[in-house]
């Protein structure tokens, strides 16, 4: 089939070098967010996609909206079959979803009808899920709403962090995309209307969502913490400063009793009080600077006896 790949980001990647190299299938465009810019120094980079498209010289279609007419009378000129797509991040309309013959095929971090939306690896382990997986499906109007094509599934693993579990489902996901391509084509795939029951969304993350509530128990804010890893990331304030808690864990190994954000610092250790246990926090990010270990942190900002985090 002729296939235009839409996605931005690093787990998009993968999916598009599996249609890349497979011999099925002919990526005849990639579209992809604008540049932006990124990093510390806020250097206007391409995406991740684009990249990968600019090696294969594939060409790469990148509009401000979808709508925009220039994008659409494009897309029409390269008559696509499917249009597969990872993490785009932006809305398609009426008028574009009409476009390929087999539509717009998505694939979605979640088992679908499971956490609909914009971050569901956050949620799932936010969550505490046991399982979570990919969905291949068919773009509708509705928000991850459409037919059902495959899944594949995958076991959250305690320690995991929404980063790591990401780079597990765009590798798998990757494998699931290319099959529903290939089950199109040969007419052996038709999509499922997905179930009514066991709905659940998971919205953009906000800066406020990410902060730590450190009244809940040290359970929730553990998987907190792993679910914020490595983006937008969990913080916290700490005399003033605003603080980003990179990597954590339930502390099994301290007497003292905490009240929940009553900070505890020893030599080689920093503890928080939750609702339960403390917290022991392993590396942090001050505002504008490196990681570090959270101990070497405390002791360079002097902090006193009754500091609490907030």
């Amino acid at each position: 089939m002729r296939l235009v790949f839409a996605g931005t980001p690093d787990p998009a990647a993968p999916a598009l070098q599996r249609l890349i190299e497979c011999e099925q299938h002919d990526v005849v465009a990639v579209v992809t967010r604008p540049d932006a810019a990124a990093g510390r120094g806020r250097r206007t980079q391409r995406s991740s996609v684009a990249q990968l498209a600019d090696s294969y010289n594939i060409p790469v279609l990148t509009p401000q909206r979808p709508s925009d007419p220039e994008f659409v009378a494009a897309l029409q000129a390269l008559e696509p079959d499917c249009c597969p797509v990872v993490a785009y991040g932006a809305l398609l309309t009426k008028e574009v979803i009409a476009i390929p013959r087999y539509g717009w095929v998505n694939l979605h971090f979640s088992l679908l009808p499971a956490w609909r939306g914009a971050a569901p690896v956050q949620a799932s382990i936010a969550a505490g899920d046991d399982m979570t997986g990919a969905t291949t499906f068919r773009i509708d109007e509705g928000l991850d709403t459409g037919p059902v094509f495959g899944v594949v599934t995958e076991t959250v693993r305690p320690d995991d962090t929404a980063g790591v579990l990401l780079d597990r489902l765009a590798l798998s996901g990757a494998l699931l995309l290319e099959r529903t391509m290939d089950g199109i084509e040969n007419g052996t795939l038709t999509a499922v209307p997905q179930t009514s029951d066991g709905v659940s969304y998971a919205p953009k993350i906000s800066v406020d969502a990410a902060r730590v509530d450190w009244s809940a128990p040290a359970f929730v804010v553990d998987r907190h913490i792993r679910a914020m890893s490595p983006m937008p990331g969990a913080w916290t304030t700490v005399s003033d400063m605003r603080l980003k808690i990179t990597s954590a864990g339930v502390a099994d190994n301290i007497d003292a009793e905490l009240a929940p954000g009553q900070v505890h610092v020893t030599k080689k250790a920093v503890f928080v009080g939750t609702g339960s246990t403390p917290i022991k926090v392993a590396t942090v990010q001050q505002q504008g600077k490196k990681t570090m270990v959270a101990a070497d942190w405390a002791r360079g900002a002097r902090l006193s006896e009754e500091v609490q985090a907030q």
